[in-house]
């Protein structure tokens, strides 16, 4: 690892400076190396804080991030620093870009496709998390590389959707690279890294902060042409990303939902204030500029039509299964009990049907021995 890199990763590392004012000193002094160097006169007309400027001029803030940078190798996290040629582009048009970037995988491959953000409620509802699911897949098998946050609801159906899409997805994290959160997450962040990449601006072992995760959407819209937000209560942070995506001059779409749901709050105020109301796929990839749709439409599965449901052309049912399928709907449960009721099957009949249908990737079941189709 270069020394100048450890410089960068020094300059990350003290307190009381964030990526703005860590951009502000590099543009002052030239390099990061240069702020390390520079006197405690001209650090105080640079206006930092004396704690701040103590922090500098001592000599363990280099033997931390030495330490850092170390554990970063060990852990198979590259580091990216603003002046990297293989940093984001998109990243270093915002006004406060990270100064740093923690990357796991292959994340150049991944943004040479157009990028679309997928946030929405943590708490989602299934038919939150079908759209989102839905969408993710029918763009990420078209080329359209999801870009999430790796959280509970929303953003992890936008990453199974582009895993199951045969895409590429980014997961931008609001703790350090190493830590991952919510800790259920683990399996799904190793495939994310196999087919695209994980990356964080906060230092490693930084653990869930709650101010961290509203601070990281500025990058994870950054990095984006747009933004979708499937499900948002009043208060979502899925907003704060909205907001900053307008801000950063990026398209902003919402899918509607029910009036009778608090997680369609957010997704109809968007739309009342100009964001597109999307329907499917076609409503986000038409608003690309036209160089990144014909990419789209030339790249990933080229040529389908409708919605990507990899397999289900091919998949036989029989007719147990079928009767089943058209008994279960994919913005509503169903108990096992209401189903014996409806399809007319004996328990064990039922079952063996059930069990056929999850296995195809046709249903879902939920606890409670309830059970939603897949869209």
């Amino acid at each position: 690892m270069r020394q100048d890199v450890t410089d960068w990763v020094a300059l990350n590392l003290v307190r009381g400076i964030g990526p703005r004012t860590a951009n502000q000193l590099i543009d002052l002094f030239g390099t990061p190396a240069r702020v390390f160097t520079s006197t405690r006169r001209e650090l105080e007309e640079a206006g930092l804080k004396h704690e701040t400027i103590s922090e500098i001029l001592s000599s363990t803030i280099l033997e931390r991030a030495a330490t850092e940078v170390e554990r970063a190798e060990r852990f198979g996290a590259a580091i990216l620093v603003r002046d990297d040629e293989s940093y984001p582009a998109a990243l270093r048009e915002l006004f406060d870009p990270p100064i740093v970037l923690y990357v796991c995988g292959d994340l150049a491959a991944a943004l040479v496709q157009p990028c679309l953000a997928v946030v929405g409620s943590r708490r989602a509802t299934i038919y939150g998390i079908n759209a989102a699911e839905r969408l993710a897949r029918d763009l990420a098998a078209r080329g359209v590389t999801i870009v999430s946050g790796l959280a509970r609801g929303i953003d992890a159906a936008a990453h199974h959707g582009a895993l199951a899409g045969g895409g590429r997805t980014i997961a931008v994290t609001g703790t350090g690279i190493d830590a991952t959160y919510p800790k259920e997450h683990g399996p799904l962040s190793r495939e994310i890294i196999e087919s695209g990449a994980v990356l964080s601006e906060f230092p490693m072992e930084t653990p869930p902060l709650a101010q961290n995760f509203p601070y990281r959407n500025r990058v994870l819209s950054g990095l984006c042409w747009g933004v979708l937000v499937v499900e948002a209560a009043e208060h979502s942070g899925s907003l704060i990303t909205a907001r900053l995506a307008g801000d950063q001059g990026r398209e902003v779409f919402a899918v509607p939902g029910p009036i009778t749901s608090a997680n369609s709050f957010g997704p109809h105020l968007l739309i009342q204030d100009g964001a597109k109301l999307v329907r499917g796929w076609e409503d986000i990839v038409e608003e690309l500029p036209r160089r990144l749709k014909e990419k789209v439409l030339v790249s990933g599965s080229a040529g389908v039509s409708g919605p990507v449901q990899p397999g289900f052309d091919e998949v036989e049912l029989t007719p147990e299964e079928r009767v089943v399928l058209k008994e279960l709907y994919p913005d509503a449960t169903r108990h096992i009990d209401e189903l014996i009721g409806a399809v007319g099957l004996g328990a064990a009949d039922l079952m063996n049907a059930l069990l056929g249908l999850e296995m195809k990737d046709r249903i879902r079941q939920l606890p409670g021995k309830m059970f939603i189709r897949k869209l």
